[in-house]
């Protein structure tokens, strides 16, 4: 006959039983509100069995709790260091996404970004128009690569360097007023005064009308300043009658192709779901109603745990008879229990999001507005009580 000790009868001690590895993966092992009580039950199945119940459903609440927190913030997230944890932290919003956006629409206008605007230069000829920067730039700068030429920096001269003073008394007539601007010393002097001194004495509106008339002599009798650029092959006017150097500035097409000249080094940055800095839940963080959710969704689990070990044989013979076990049923029930509480979960997290709690403000703000011009307003008589007293008084 076989003696107690052979059976291995557990015996419960009269304490918790748990200790680190009695769950599949250990996730909260640590957590002293994890542990349960007695190992002994009266079904078929064993402590970890429930333990590995309970886990199942802590993760599963975490992850649908974490989905949701994901969703409402990914467009903060993204781009913060996968090294922080925000599991039971609040994320605050940022516009680290949205301004990183207008930074790639800025580098495109040339009033910022993120792409490297750099500064190139030619030498023309005189009298040759055409060059090609695809020679002269890109294969001696950026071999093996595109370049596409953002702004060229050829102007017609600013009529203020050629400003015409009818009063100076000089046979050039056109002179240069940066003098005045103090920029130089640039003006004849005329009877031991400065340039500077007859532009004082005359109008501003006079310097206005002759810069214009500069600007308008070029425009119709000299040809006009500019340029023609197709596949990189620059045409310059008007023809050079002299030597120059033309400045521009271009961007190495590369650069704009590189959709990951943000993304940090290695996978430092949080780029999508799959690599957002949210953990497991710490159990004993999670409040009475998430764990209220836990402990039906662990029960669950173990009844489909003990349905499919009752399954396993469909009767039992017994003296006498047999006994038809419950498994296929425990199943059923199963699955529908972890359904039910799922698609409630879902339906509780969706009405939660940041999205549903400002139509709700709005809604409430809207019925709040409704509420209080139906209120009756007061009416002020405080300045007829004078005038009722004289009424009275004369009566």
């Amino acid at each position: 006959m076989a003696t107690a000790s052979e059976f291995s009868i557990a015996i419960w001690p009269g304490s918790s039983s748990f200790t680190t590895g009695s769950t599949p993966f250990g996730l909260y092992d640590t957590d002293a509100t994890f542990q349960l009580g007695a190992p002994i039950v009266s079904v078929e199945l064993q402590d970890v069995n429930f333990y590995a119940c309970l886990e199942e459903a802590v993760s599963e609440y975490s992850s649908l709790v974490n989905q949701q927190n994901i969703k409402d913030n990914m467009i903060s997230i993204a781009g913060a260091s996968t090294g922080s944890d925000m599991t039971h932290r609040l994320v605050t919003n940022t516009f680290n996404q949205m301004i990183n956006i207008a930074a790639d629409y800025g580098s495109e206008a040339g009033v910022g970004g993120n792409i490297e605007w750099r500064t190139g230069s030619i030498y023309v000829t005189e009298s040759i128009q055409d060059y090609d920067l695809n020679v002269l730039v890109r294969d001696a700068l950026h071999s093996g690569e595109q370049i596409e030429i953002k702004e060229v920096l050829h102007f017609t001269p600013p009529a203020i360097r050629r400003y015409f003073d009818p009063l100076m008394e000089s046979t050039l007539g056109m002179q240069s007023m940066l003098g005045e601007l103090g920029f130089g010393n640039m003006s004849p002097a005329i009877g031991g005064m400065g340039a500077g001194g007859t532009f004082m004495m005359m109008p501003i509106f006079a310097d206005l009308l002759r810069l214009q008339a500069i600007e308008l002599n070029d425009t119709v009798r000299k040809s006009g300043y500019g340029f023609h650029i197709i596949n990189n092959k620059f045409k310059i006017f008007p023809i050079p009658t002299k030597d120059f150097r033309v400045y521009f500035r271009y961007i190495v097409k590369s650069d704009r192709a590189n959709a990951l000249r943000n993304a940090g080094t290695g996978t430092t940055l949080a780029s999508d779901p799959s690599n957002a800095p949210f953990s497991f839940m710490t159990y004993s963080k999670i409040n009475s109603v998430g764990k209220r959710w836990i402990w039906d969704y662990g029960l669950a689990c173990a009844m489909g745990i003990l349905g499919w070990i009752r399954s396993k044989y469909s009767t039992i013979p017994i003296p006498g008879g047999e006994v038809t076990l419950n498994g296929p049923d425990l199943i059923n029930q199963s699955q529908t229990i972890k359904t039910r509480l799922l698609d409630q979960m879902k339906t509780d997290l969706e009405s939660l999001s940041k999205e549903k709690q400002m139509e709700r403000a709005k809604n409430e703000s809207q019925y709040l507005n409704e509420t209080i011009q139906r209120v009756p307003l007061k009416i002020y008589i405080g300045a007829l009580i004078p005038f009722i007293f004289l009424i009275q008084n004369f009566i």
